[in-house]
C-alpha cells in the first residue's frame, strides 16, 4: 500500500472510530492513571509505523507510530522495554496533506 493510501486508510479508520461513543478508560475506579501499552494502542488506534521518531520524541530504545485525526498528525512514542508503554506524544499540523490523500 502506498504512503498516501496508507494515510487515507488511517484517516478513514479514525473518522469511523471518532463517531463511536467515547470510552473513558484512562483511570481505574480508584482514580489511578493506567499506562497505555503498545498492545492496547495497536488494537485500538488506526496508525502507520514510522521508520524514525521525530526529534521532539525519545530517540533511543523507542519506536513511533502516527495517526491522523482532524487536521493533525499525532505521533506516539513507545519504549522497547517491558510491555512497551507509551513514553512520548507530539502533535503536528496536517496542513498540506489533502492533495496526497486525493
Amino acid at each position: 500500500m502506498s504512503f498516501p493510501n496508507t494515510l487515507f486508510a488511517c484517516a478513514l479508520g479514525l473518522a469511523t472510530l471518532s463517531s463511536a461513543s467515547p470510552l473513558l478508560a484512562s483511570e481505574t475506579v480508584q482514580g489511578t492513571p493506567l499506562p497505555l501499552t503498545y498492545e492496547q494502542f495497536e488494537a485500538a488506534v488506526p496508525h502507520i509505523d514510522l521508520e524514525t521518531c521525530p526529534a521532539a520524541l525519545p530517540q533511543t530504545e523507542s519506536f513511533c507510530r502516527a495517526s491522523i485525526h482532524h487536521e493533525e498528525i499525532h505521533v506516539f512514542a513507545f519504549s522497547l522495554e517491558g510491555e512497551s508503554p507509551m513514553i512520548g506524544f507530539a502533535s503536528y499540523s496536517a496542513e498540506g496533506l489533502e492533495p496526497l490523500l486525493n
